[in-house]
């Protein structure tokens, strides 16, 4: 007797969400490919990540060991004045860890072969019960699936809602990480076991510890990863993503990519208007990199046998520390909706539709809450 087929999935996308959504189908018995458009390992342009418990999850279920230590622990929040001086401070234990050592952990989860870099999706037609995707090679893909985990920018979204784009908020995040060793003691000493913020009218700045280039997370070999919202005019936003290349970004400028002049306005205003261990950490930063903050609601997630997930659906904005944990949530729920509907015999776009109607709210209610916090923070009134 001949053995079923296997289920096929292709996902669009190579950052964490792609992956996600590899690794929890692989363990359910699917068949994946990953195609990511850039033909070069993505680097860690993420910066620092709260470690959620939907990763860990998503971890647990796709049966990957992660590294004896996933992250870097502080204990207590603080809050600081422009002097530096203590305003506030609460215990509120938690793990930050970094782009790099969860995209690497489930990148090495994978088989080589079932990622295919450098290969741009295009468009797709539906056959039937199959989809077929078509790439800029020329060449084409059919699978049961067709997963959109490529992004706030995701080509496969503007197939299906061309009308639907991510809308800008007003402010960006100005980012940076710093070796350990190379922070001044005087403010390293101060940063270390803490998560700590600076919030004033119309900016805000945070910093945490996270693991080191390498993943490590022993003393003397870990990264701050600082983050600072500032608010940018329309306007001038288009200016401050022309990169010092000439080449205009649209929604983030990478490590070694912002013009010298805006390098020298950033410090500049960090000068003004921080606290001195900010400053620190802005001046021992070589290369800041800056990505927009940004809206995004589909009304939709499931479009026959297209499925969009992670900031292809929603973007959360960062104070909700939740996208990646969005993103791992989208794939392991997905997955293990599929393999309950194998268990039952349950046709595919029945489960599709139990995971959407979920998905699509949890969705809204993180959404709501990123633009909520964030408008608070950035004092931005509607």
């Amino acid at each position: 007797m001949r053995a079923p087929e296997r289920r096929r999935a292709i996902v669009i996308g190579g950052s964490l969400g792609g992956l996600f959504t590899a690794t929890t189908f692989r363990s359910i018995g699917w068949d994946v490919t990953v195609f990511e458009q850039s033909p070069n390992q993505l680097d860690s342009r993420g910066g620092g990540i709260v470690l959620q418990p939907d990763v860990l999850a998503a971890f647990r279920f796709a049966g990957i060991k992660p590294p004896e230590s996933l992250g870097v622990d502080s204990e207590d929040r603080v809050y600081l004045d422009r002097d530096g001086r203590l305003l506030e401070q609460f215990h509120m234990p938690q793990t930050q860890t970094s782009w790099n050592l969860l995209y690497t952990t489930l990148k090495d989860a994978l088989p080589p072969e079932s990622i295919r870099s450098g290969d741009a999706f295009t468009s797709h037609v539906v056959d039937g019960e199959q989809v077929i995707a078509r790439f800029s090679s020329g060449h084409t893909e059919s699978a049961d699936l067709l997963i959109a985990a490529d992004g706030p920018s995701s080509t496969v979204r503007k197939n299906v809602l061309p009308e639907v784009a991510p809308a800008y908020a007003g402010y960006v995040a100005w980012r940076g990480l710093v070796p350990e060793p190379e922070l001044p003691e005087a403010a390293a000493h101060k940063l270390r076991e803490r998560f700590t913020f600076q919030q004033s009218p119309g900016h805000s700045a945070l910093a945490y510890l996270v693991p080191g280039e390498d993943g490590s997370t022993n003393a003397g070999e870990r990264r701050f990863n600082w983050v600072w919202y500032r608010k940018v005019a329309p306007d001038a936003l288009k200016h401050l993503l022309l990169d010092r290349n000439g080449r205009h970004r649209t929604h983030s400028l990478p490590p070694g990519t912002v013009k010298d002049g805006d390098l020298h306005d950033l410090r500049a205003a960090s000068d003004d208007l921080m606290a001195p261990v900010f400053r620190s950490l802005i001046d021992e930063t070589s290369e800041p990199f800056l990505q927009i903050i940004q809206d995004l609601q589909v009304r939709n997630m499931v479009f026959g046998r297209v499925i969009l997930l992670g900031d292809a659906a929603f973007i959360a904005r960062p104070h909700t520390a939740g996208g990646t944990a969005k993103a791992a949530g989208n794939a392991l729920s997905l997955a293990v909706s599929l393999a309950a509907a194998h268990e039952s015999r349950e046709r595919i776009d029945r489960a599709l539709a139990r995971w959407e109607a979920d998905q699509l709210q949890r969705g809204i209610r993180m959404n709501d809450l990123g633009v909520s916090l964030g408008n608070r923070i950035m004092n931005i009134v509607r």
